[in-house]
């Protein structure tokens, strides 16, 4: 199985947004970083970042409009992350890069504007 199929697994696992599942993707050791926001390392820091978002949706769906592996291995994306907040869809155009090692993702940087999040989740929160 190459990186970008093992990452288009993953994206169906955040949409299931099942902890476990989605955390079975990653090494004890990978780095994710949500820029802007600080690097996590590790399950325990990933979680720590996704939970915040994914115990209040409803729903996540990530559509991707473009993915490719490249020479490398890494894997790249540009996608749309929309989550469900009461009964509201909040959506965010991100670009994302995803390092791998022995069909696990062991780097994921996701760049996206903060503002634009802060803005949609005061909205649908209200």
């Amino acid at each position: 199985m190459n990186n970008q199929t093992i990452l288009e697994e993953f994206l169906k696992a955040i949409s299931r947004n099942k902890k476990e599942e989605i955390l079975a993707f990653f090494t004890e050791e990978t780095i994710y970083h949500n820029i802007p926001m600080d690097p996590v390392r590790g399950l325990e820091g990933i979680w720590e970042a996704l939970a915040p978002i994914h115990d209040i949706c409803s729903e996540i769906d990530w559509v991707v409009h473009h993915i490719a592996e490249g020479p490398e291995g890494n894997v790249y994306t540009e996608r749309n992350d929309r989550f469900a907040i009461n009964g509201n869809w909040v959506e965010i155009p991100v670009m994302g890069i995803f390092e791998f090692s022995n069909g696990k993702i062991t780097g994921w940087r996701d760049y996206f504007d903060l503002k634009q999040v802060t803005d949609q989740m005061t909205e649908a929160m209200s």
